[in-house]
């Protein structure tokens, strides 16, 4: 899937550390039509970085190139140096904005995570559960949650996984106050607890809220990328000088 191995280091399924995350001249297509056209960024291991830009940026396939689910036709991607592999991989939790749940209850959603990644025992589940405030919600069918819950359980088996990084698309877009201040803390205490976060998001108080690093992207590039309060106090483009007055990009 990806070009180039003879410069980076050969994968070890025993490696620790996958950041600082590079791309280098990424170029992403569908078809004849450019998503992601030559683009740069480093994020570092500690960063939370808030990805946004208007609509059909490139902002999700961004986030899906990043977890591999995306064929690279240019450039290349690495990880502390290492190219994207399964392992790289298995490193990672991807929550998409709409949760894709099985047709099952909760506790089943996330006993189907847990046997894939092993060494995951009931109390590790049931912990899980009641961080993302869904203590005793074991027999609920996950069909019938509410939005807000249907996300955060998406986010527990998310956090099954102890993932090095986690990407959150649009995590809070049109959640109740109760599940984006859930949710919120629980990136930053990730954070914390050392777990590089890449999150998508539209809500620029939020990306200030939480962000400690802004890539701004328009039209399948990245315009700009600096420390959140560089990037919020002087913007270097007229582009993200619009994007953060709420003016439309054209």
């Amino acid at each position: 899937m990806l070009n180039g191995t003879c410069m980076y280091k050969k994968d070890k399924t025993s490696q620790k550390k996958i950041t600082p995350i590079v791309a280098d001249n990424l170029s992403v297509s569908f078809g004849s039509v450019n998503i992601l056209n030559k683009i740069n960024f480093k994020i570092h291991d500690k960063d939370i970085t808030a990805v946004i830009g208007p609509n059909g940026a490139g902002k999700s396939i961004l986030l899906q190139t990043i977890n591999g689910l995306t064929n690279i036709q240019k450039g290349k991607i690495t990880f502390n140096s290492f190219l994207h592999s399964d392992d790289i991989r298995k490193k990672q939790a991807l929550v998409f904005q709409n949760p894709t749940l099985l047709r099952r209850n909760v506790l089943s959603n996330m006993e189907f995570i847990a046997n894939i990644y092993k060494n995951i025992d009931k109390n590790i589940i049931q912990n899980s559960l009641v961080r993302c405030g869904l203590g005793g919600y074991d027999q609920k069918s996950a069909r019938l949650l509410s939005g807000g819950e249907k996300q955060r359980l998406s986010l527990a088996r998310a956090l099954l996984t102890k993932p090095s990084i986690l990407l959150l698309d649009e995590p809070t877009a049109n959640l109740d106050p109760f599940s984006l201040k859930l949710i919120e803390d629980i990136i930053l205490e990730e954070n914390k607890k050392g777990t590089c976060i890449i999150l998508t998001t539209h809500d620029m108080a939020q990306a200030k809220r939480l962000a400690t690093n802004i890539i701004f992207m328009n039209k399948g590039e990245v315009i700009e990328q600096k420390n959140s309060k560089t990037f919020f106090n002087k913007p270097e483009t007229n582009e993200a000088l619009k994007y953060i007055k709420g003016e439309i990009l054209l």
